[in-house]
């Protein structure tokens, strides 16, 4: 069964992982052009900023020797020329840029959902929807943040370092190796600090998606929580894991505002040596004037750029965190192995050999111990016992939501397994107790079932699930927006409207798992009668607490602690007087009450 993946350890997450840049970098492959040209841009844009300096050096020098006004106003012209075509590059360099890194993370956001969406239900039964939602929105916005604008500044920064280093070593290389003493200093603060960064942000990751799925929780059941007036309970426990965040980001932001410090305390005390022993040389005629201008604003260049770097490398190493927590969703496999045949057109004979099932999460413990049935098409199969017998259990391995741990399930004669989950499912309607319902309009929940429905086929499932009536009652009839879980219906509203569902859907096998439970009597005639709209040529499984209900099934299953222990109709299970009569005599006969 699924097992829930294990957190790396804090030493694995400090260590760089190339393999998770390789597999971000493999997103780019739809944009590569724009990559490469925004790139290019990038570089030119940078390459012509350093061509300033140069004319602030002929400036000085200019000055100072009294050349004309026209040569002056000639390196102006130069500049202003320079600095139009700099930023028609720039203007390249940050669209097409951003333009890749946004469809970068779209495509990762993409490809997460659909991994997510097809991986088994049991992988969601395990996680809180609030850490998976996490992943699909905060980690992956920390990595667009990263993909989308530092990129086009790293490629902007690495050309303006490199490129100033080459001009300062050329214009004084004494200068440039007193300069260069910082070096050391400023990659081992950026291994050191980049790491403890990259660390505290993966921590943080976690604990803002432990706060998502504790208000997830709560938003989600909202009656329950006002129903018991836990509001302050709530806001207490949500303000604990936010602020558990808060004091995870206070010293995220120590180390990397001690980390940018540091950096340019070492960058600008170089350039303050230099700047002392560079107007020495300038006093003594070593040097001029222009070439000590040229090469401090080189130095600068290089200042900016190494402290730009280092801002780059703590978003880099956030990103990287961040990706590793949406890597690890990818890399979770399903463990429902897929067969390859269609299934065609089914007859709905379904059938359980010596099946037993036990849940990963609970030891040993057969929850469905040696099973024998068979459901003939068009029959209806009642399962009834008490909680816990395994009745749910058994009609969730007939979609293969789960597979059994022993035995064989066939349809038609052929193991489940050998076909398709699509092929398969398309072929099993379920209307569950709890319906679940999207937030759109009512027309678009039960075209839900068959996405290419026509208008008159909607209306007429909608008819045969009594629905159609209380919809037209609505001023935007089929266009009404149910709200989010279908919370502006009624129970049995919401109820017709899964039968709707489940009947545009025409599938050969149904699933009821007490779709009548939780209804008054007058929604649950008129449900009942829908479903027996919905049952008609259908091999179905009914689950139900209510005896009255399922009285005309042609046979009655009764399961006790996962056995399979009586069968048959609802006389033989009378006249055999065992748990079914009991179950029969506790909800039908009526207490002696003394006087």
């Amino acid at each position: 069964m699924f097992r829930r993946p294990q957190r790396s350890s804090s030493a694995a997450a400090e260590r760089p992982d190339f393999k998770q840049l390789q597999r971000l970098f493999n997103y780019t492959k739809p944009y590569r052009p724009m990559l490469i040209f925004g790139i290019v841009s990038a570089a030119i844009s940078s390459a012509l900023g350093l061509i300033f300096p140069q004319f602030v050096g002929r400036f000085f020098d200019a000055f100072i020797s009294g050349s004309s006004l026209s040569g002056l106003n000639r390196v102006v012209l130069i500049l202003v020329l320079v600095f139009a075509v700099q930023s028609v590059f720039n203007f390249f360099r940050t669209y097409l840029l951003s333009l890749t890194g946004e469809g970068v993370v779209a495509d990762l956001r993409s490809s997460l959902y659909q991994h997510l969406i097809y991986l088994p239900s049991h992988f969601f039964e395990n996680r809180n929807t609030g850490e998976i939602t996490s992943r699909l929105t905060s980690d992956i916005s920390t990595v667009q943040g990263a993909v989308s604008t530092s990129l086009a500044q790293l490629v902007n920064q690495v050309v303006l370092l490199f490129g100033s280093l080459i001009l300062i070593i050329v214009t004084n290389f004494r200068l440039t190796s007193l300069m260069l003493i910082s070096v050391p200093v400023v990659v081992l603060g950026a291994i050191f600090f980049g790491r403890q960064v990259r660390k505290l942000s993966t921590q943080f990751q976690d604990l803002v998606a432990d706060a998502n799925a504790s208000a997830e929780e709560a938003i989600s059941g909202i009656r329950v929580v006002k129903s018991f007036t836990a509001e302050k309970l709530e806001t207490s426990r949500y303000r604990e894991k936010v602020m558990a965040s808060y004091q995870l980001a206070k010293k995220r932001a120590i180390v990397r505002g001690l980390f940018v410090a540091g950096i340019f305390f070492a960058m600008f005390s170089a350039i303050s040596v230099v700047l002392w022993y560079g107007g020495r040389l300038v006093f003594l005629g070593n040097i001029s004037a222009g070439d000590l201008s040229k090469f401090l604003l080189y130095t600068m260049f290089v200042a900016g750029a190494v402290g730009s770097l280092t801002g780059l490398y703590s978003q880099f190493q956030e990103a990287l965190g961040a990706s590793k927590r949406i890597f690890e969703l990818l890399d979770t496999k399903s463990d429902l192995t897929e067969g390859e045949r269609t299934l065609g057109q089914a007859q709905g004979c379904i059938s359980f050999e010596h099946v037993s099932f036990r849940y990963g999460d609970r030891g040993d413990e057969l929850v469905l111990n040696d099973i024998n049935l068979e459901a003939r098409p068009g029959e209806v199969v009642a399962l009834v016992g008490p909680s816990g017998a395994g009745k749910s259990t058994l009609v969730t391995l007939i979609p293969r939501f789960y597979d059994p741990s022993s035995g064989v399930i066939r349809m038609d004669g052929s193991d489940i397994k050998e076909f398709q989950l699509e092929e398969l499912r398309k072929h099993i309607g379920i209307v569950p107790q709890e319906t679940q319902l999207f937030s759109g309009t009512i027309a678009e929940n039960i075209r839900y079932g068959r996405a290419g429905a026509s208008d008159e086929e909607l209306i007429e499932a909608a008819k045969a699930a009594n629905a159609h009536d209380f919809i037209l009652e609505f001023p935007q009839t089929y266009q009404t927006i149910v709200g989010e879980k279908g919370v502006k219906l009624s129970g049995g509203q919401r109820q017709r409207i899964a039968i709707a569902r489940a009947l545009l859907k025409n599938p050969r096998i149904l699933i009821l798992d007490e779709a009548t439970s939780s209804l008054d009597s007058e929604s649950e005639a008129l449900v009942q009668e829908a479903l027996e709209h919905l049952m008609q040529g259908r091999t179905t499984f009914v689950i139900a607490h209510r005896l009255s209900t399922i009285r005309n099934a042609d046979r009655i299953l009764v399961l006790d602690h996962g056995r399979l222990i009586e069968q048959g109709s609802h006389s033989e299970l009378i006249a055999h007087a065992g748990l079914y009569k009991s179950l029969h005599d506790q909800q039908f006969k009526q207490p002696i009450v003394s006087t």
